[in-house]
Formats: C-alpha cells, sequence, structure tokens
C-alpha cells in the first residue's frame, strides 16, 4: 500500500518543493521510493505552474537532491481526501489546514518540525527575503525532518507487520 505525503508552505517554491525533493531523494536511496506517493503545494496560489525558487533548486543539486520537474500547486479539497498525511511548515499553514479541513477528511495534519524533538511547534524559517545561506540552513533543517519523519514512517509500517 502506497502512503501519500503532501507538504505544504505558503508559495510551494521554497520550503515545500524542497521537502519533497528530499523526502522523494531519502526514499529512494533506502529503497522505498514504491512505498510513497509524494507531493507538495501552497496555502496560496501566488506561483501556480512555476518551478520552485532558482535559489532552492541551486541548494538542494548542491547537496545531490534533484528538484527539476516540479511546479507549483495551491493546497485543493480533494488534497484532504487523498493524503494520508499532510505536513505543515509552518505554524500558519497549519492553522490555515485545520480550519479547511473538511470533516470528511482523512488526512493526519501535522507540523513538520516536530518530527524533530528539539524544534517542536517551531516554523522552518522562510528563506524567500534572504540570502543563498538561508536556503542552506532551510535545507539541512528539512533534510532532518525528513530523515526523522522517514524513520518514524518506517516504524509505524514495522509495527503494523508485527
Amino acid at each position: 500500500m502506497t502512503y501519500k505525503l503532501l507538504f505544504v508552505c505558503t508559495g510551494n517554491i521554497c520550503r515545500s518543493p524542497t521537502a519533497e525533493g528530499i523526502f522523494r531523494h531519502l526514499a529512494d536511496e533506502a529503497g522505498l521510493a514504491d512505498r510513497f506517493s509524494i507531493d507538495s503545494a501552497g496555502t496560496h496560489g501566488y506561483h501556480e505552474g512555476e518551478p520552485p525558487d532558482s535559489r532552492s533548486i541551486i541548494t538542494a543539486r548542491q547537496n545531490g537532491v534533484d528538484l527539476s520537474g516540479q511546479t507549483a500547486r495551491s493546497l485543493r479539497m480533494e488534497d484532504y481526501h487523498e493524503f494520508d498525511l499532510i505536513l505543515a511548515m509552518a505554524k500558519s499553514h497549519l492553522n490555515h489546514m485545520q480550519q479547511q479541513k473538511p470533516p470528511d477528511g482523512r488526512a493526519e495534519i501535522e507540523l513538520f518540525l516536530d518530527y524533530l524533538p528539539d524544534f517542536k511547534n517551531q516554523d522552518v524559517p522562510d528563506p524567500w527575503y534572504g540570502h543563498e545561506d538561508g536556503f542552506q540552513h532551510v535545507f539541512d533543517l528539512v533534510h532532518s525532518g525528513c530523515e526523522a519523519l522517514l524513520r518514524q514512517l518506517q516504524a509505524a509500517e514495522l509495527k503494523k507487520q508485527g
């Protein structure tokens, strides 16, 4: 069975596409790519149809992760029915989605950095207005979060099997 993950930030051009690319890369490296369906979206459609920010693409590429082929899209109502887990990059995204989620939506909605004990209840900073070093900081933070998320999902799957 495929587990469906959606990463969400504001415009879907920096944080969430980085998370999508990193998680896809880690799952592939672990030989688990076929167990996950991974996507990203934005709470706002400012950049609908655009590729990720060039600084995100460059930073990811320098770290061995490919973001090419991704295009920004807005969060849709059907996402709450199609995905198993929706991960918010910031508390504002979490609040937005909790208010918008239909009563019959099956997706769990969580704050992404809650998977890192030292960063619980914290936002992934938006690197949009900063310099390249901010994009590297976000990449490193998101990479750590994706590693923790993958470990937790693997452990949960083993519990189900055992």
